[in-house]
């Protein structure tokens, strides 16, 4: 997102590679009049209305990566139309994923209507009209946007138009669809702690996920690249350990046989990324405890527990483990997390 003429408009770069704007930066008679303007510059031209345009307000985050960019939207209820003179004024040609975070929304493109609530997500393109309902129910419309460059998704052959307006869940137990929902409620948070490199890699995963949602929708999943595949498979395998980090039962051979492939093949898989599937594991286990020893409201939990919650199964193991990586024992940590709880109430 540019926002060119970032003083005028209330923009804030503090958070590094996530831009910020606001309404509550321009004066009052002027808030709708910017956010159409904001709208048509960094997504695409809209006529919008609002019976809320007296007293608009609107926010948005946007995280700018190499091949796509993701938004965060919260705005006063409206409507939004693109026709057919707003295409012929700029068409940037490209693909967009909307997810619902609250109050419903319908969209309506290519004689498709989806009617999204929360969790919520469906694909609308830069060039063919559009109508979309933002609904009131007496609070902000929330919402996230990934936009997809047309060259950046291998769904040749206009493809990806069959999924216009057409509904997809991403709650569980749908696969990539609900990763990338993850992946897009979370990224404005993660990318403020990001490096370039990582952040271009943040960005890469995302278009990997869209891409392998969306063919799976269509059921094309082997035309991908075998690269996006296997990079979408990670991702689930990633997702996977991150739910299951406190079984102790939780090794290689395990995490294979969930997702069907050879103990050999989860080493190929991750034989290029920069750590080992036993490394992520330990990795993960070791922040997930150092949060909760470090945590004053949890000091009652003993070391040990903590440790076996998080799947490791010898307090010994996990103390040596705990040292090598932070440099001091657990208990430490634990002590200091003890001297700066508030004293308890007389």
């Amino acid at each position: 997102m540019s926002m060119n003429d970032e003083a005028a408009r209330g923009a804030d770069r503090r958070g590094g590679p996530v831009v910020s704007a606001s309404t509550d930066a321009v004066p009052a008679a002027d808030r709708f009049a910017w956010w159409a303007e904001m709208v048509g510059d960094e997504v695409m031209p809209v006529t919008i209305r609002s019976p809320h345009a007296a007293r608009f307000r609107g926010s948005v985050e946007a995280v700018g990566m190499p091949h796509s960019q993701v938004a965060a939207f919260s705005f006063s209820p409206m409507t939004a139309r693109r026709s057919a003179p707003d295409i012929r004024r700029h068409d940037p040609e490209e693909y967009y994923l909307v997810l619902v975070h609250g109050s419903p929304i319908r969209l309506e493109q290519a004689r498709a209507v989806a009617c999204l609530g929360a969790g919520d997500m469906t694909l609308f393109s830069t060039s063919a009209p559009l109508n979309c309902d933002f609904l009131d129910r007496g609070r902000q419309t929330r919402l996230t946007l990934l936009r997809l460059p047309r060259t950046a998704l291998p769904l040749a052959g206009g493809r990806g138009d069959r999924l216009l307006a057409e509904p997809l869940s991403t709650r569980a137990g749908s696969g990539s669809a609900a990763l990338l929902g993850s992946y897009l409620a979370g990224l404005p948070t993660a990318a403020r702690a990001c490096a370039p490199a990582e952040l271009s890699r943040l960005g890469e995963i995302g278009v990997d996920l869209a891409a392998t949602a969306l063919a799976g929708r269509l059921q094309i999943q082997d035309t991908l690249p075998a690269e996006m595949r296997k990079a979408a498979l990670r991702a689930r395998i990633r997702s996977f350990i991150a739910h299951h980090l406190g079984d102790p039962e939780l090794l290689p051979a395990a995490i294979a046989a969930h997702h069907h492939i050879s103990l050999r093949g989860l080493h190929l898989l991750f034989r290029d990324e920069p750590e080992t599937v036993a490394a992520l594991i330990r990795r993960l286990r070791l922040e997930r405890c150092f949060t909760d020893l470090a945590d004053p409201a949890l000091r009652h939990t003993t070391i040990a527990a903590t440790a076996a919650h998080w799947g490791f199964r010898h307090p010994a193991d996990f103390g040596r483990t705990f040292r090598k990586a932070y440099g001091f024992p657990p208990s430490e940590l634990r002590a200091r997390a003890r001297a700066s709880a508030p004293a308890p109430d007389a």
